[in-house]
């Protein structure tokens, strides 16, 4: 049983949801523009891309990106852009210590479900590769953990420019300490993908693997 099963959440209500959390993040955007902050700006302009690109990719792409992946994704985003904005002069991300680490394991959770979605079709697709799934739970894990360096790396780089330019930068790093726990967040996200994986992203990995076999027909 999915967790919307669980839940009692409709496919049409996670459409709402889902519909409701662009408007927020349009209303972000909005305020940014208002306040002339770029960093507000910036964050909630490209989760609303993000966010637009999910029905791209199933009207025109055809992937099967249900009402409640649609709406994990968007989730996503969501909360990124509205830790960008507060109350009392700070944004969620500075006055609530918990909202940095949720993010990161919402998001590494996304980035997970791409790794084991292809993982899983690249396995599928092939009679020559034989993943063990101990080996696919392994390798989420290493997929996200070299994701979150990555991450870490383009904030550094990132404040570090904007430093030397003398203006504010896009994305906070608040110091080593933050980056190891936000690296543990990462694996939490990764760890609930590679364990429940299966019950929710088969029609991903299908996909993939059917654009696989048409490549190599």
């Amino acid at each position: 049983m999915r967790l919307r099963d669980r839940l009692g959440i409709t496919a049409r209500r996670q459409r709402q949801l889902t519909w409701l959390m662009e408007l927020v993040m349009l209303g972000v955007f909005l305020y940014g523009v208002w306040k002339l902050n770029v960093k507000i700006m910036a964050n909630a302009g490209i989760a609303l891309l993000i966010a637009q690109l999910v029905p791209v990719l199933e009207r025109d792409y055809g992937v099967p990106l249900d009402a409640g992946l649609t709406l994990w994704i968007t989730s996503a985003v969501f909360l990124h852009a509205l830790g960008t904005i507060g109350t009392g002069g700070e944004s969620f991300y500075q006055s609530v210590w918990w909202w940095d680490h949720m993010t990161h394991a919402l998001s590494s959770s996304v980035i997970a479900g791409v790794g084991y979605a292809t993982v899983r079709a690249l396995d599928e697709h092939s009679d020559q590769i034989n993943l063990p799934p101990r080996f696919v739970f392994v390798f989420i894990l290493l997929f996200v953990l070299a994701y979150g360096v990555f991450w870490e790396i383009i904030e550094f780089t990132i404040g570090y420019v904007a430093t030397l330019l003398g203006t504010d930068t896009i994305l906070t790093q608040y110091g080593l300490e933050d980056s190891l726990w936000d690296l543990v967040y990462n694996t939490l996200g990764a760890v609930v993908v590679a364990t429940w994986g299966t019950a929710h992203l088969n029609g991903i990995s299908q996909y993939i693997q059917n654009r696989l076999d048409q490549r190599a027909a």
